[in-house]
């Protein structure tokens, strides 16, 4: 099992660590519904250090991007982020990513760390444009600093002007006394804040620094388990949830990152999908009866039919009800339609919504 740089420190927090994408990571420090909380209305720090990170360089590398990817990554200036996903040759995706640019050719793209290999092993396989590619991932750590009074805690560390920084972009500078440091206006939590990608030599500097410069904001450790229920609340998808290699992003109501103004690997399919519409929809959910939705629970209609199934399902801590996502057939997804969650072998009231949740 593979450990990030701060894997100590973690343990010496006394954080529960569990294995996740290969990696012992923080799922917990001391209670999931304050971390959840503390990022939602104050501050909260993550150690995502397992994601992957890939520079693409060379005068063909927005070609090769635009090739794997389903965004227009044309349409990326210098300093801005783009979220996107790679189709694989199947119908399916191969990972959902961040895709980076430095100039018109250099790239960074951030991808899952469950996705590492499988990810690097697909990008070159298609790189037939001579684009040199390096994998940083063990290189780099990675903090999210999430929670609208990040900004102000950060602030305090660098001479960039945080606040003139827009969503989705980042520039690269000093923080906290470290050097080369890339600071991005992204997150997976739908509360704000910067992601900061630091060297592993400075990665415990950056994080002591973080924590004292929030200390008046009560800044708090978060873990995954945080993590999984903000970004839920925001009805962003987790790979290997909510999309994985046999769902389409017009499925998974990802036609906004899919452009079919270009070319990508089986566009074609995607685009048919588009017109002709899907069998099936990712749909956000919440439950009218009590009981808590977990992953692969059957979805079903009024007659006990199975019509889906659970892909992502938890308490909502901001909202204090549980809530769900899942794939069910088209004729179930409009929303407020009533459906059934099959929990232990009871049907359980619940309502299609809109997403996001909250």
């Amino acid at each position: 099992m593979k450990t990030v740089a701060l894997n100590d420190l973690h343990v010496a927090l006394g954080a529960k660590m569990i294995e996740f994408a290969g990696y012992n990571m923080p799922v917990l420090y001391t209670n999931l519904i304050q971390e959840h909380l503390a990022v939602r209305n104050s501050i909260g720090v993550f150690d995502v250090s397992h994601m992957g990170e890939f520079l693409l360089k060379g005068e063909k590398a927005l070609d090769l991007i635009q090739l794997v990817t389903s965004n227009d990554a044309s349409k990326l200036t210098d300093g801005k982020v783009q979220y996107s996903c790679m189709p694989n040759d199947k119908g399916g995706i191969v990972d959902d990513l961040l895709v980076y640019r430095w100039s018109h050719d250099e790239y960074y793209l951030v991808v899952n760390a469950s996705n590492i290999e499988k990810d690097w092993n697909w990008i070159s396989q298609h790189n037939t444009f001579g684009v040199e590619m390096k994998n940083l991932s063990e290189e780099l750590s990675l903090l999210a600093v999430q929670g609208p009074n990040a900004i102000k805690a950060l602030q305090k560390l660098t001479a960039v002007d945080l606040s003139a920084m827009e969503y989705y972009t980042f520039c690269g500078g000093t923080m906290a006394g470290c050097e080369d440091v890339i600071i991005s206006n992204t997150g997976y939590t739908g509360a704000g804040g910067f992601e900061i990608y630091v060297w592993n030599k400075d990665a415990r500097k950056m994080w002591d620094a973080i924590f004292e410069a929030g200390a008046e904001f009560e800044i708090k450790p978060a873990g995954l388990g945080a993590r999984d229920t903000l970004r839920l609340e925001k009805g962003f998808c987790l790979y290997g949830n909510d999309i994985n290699d046999e769902t389409s992003p017009i499925e998974a109501g990802l036609g906004w990152i899919t452009k079919f103004t270009k070319p990508f690997i089986q566009h074609e399919f995607h685009q048919q999908l588009k017109t002709n519409g899907t069998q099936k929809k990712l749909v956000g959910f919440e439950m009218i009866d009590r009981g808590i939705p977990r992953q692969h629970y059957p979805i079903k209609d009024t007659n006990g039919n199975l019509i889906g199934e659970v892909t992502s399902g938890t308490q909502s801590p901001s909202l204090n009800k549980a809530i769900g996502m899942g794939y069910v057939t088209t004729a179930h997804s409009k929303a407020d339609q009533e459906i059934f969650i099959e929990i232990r072998e009871k049907l359980v009231k619940a309502k299609v919504v809109k997403i996001p949740f909250l």
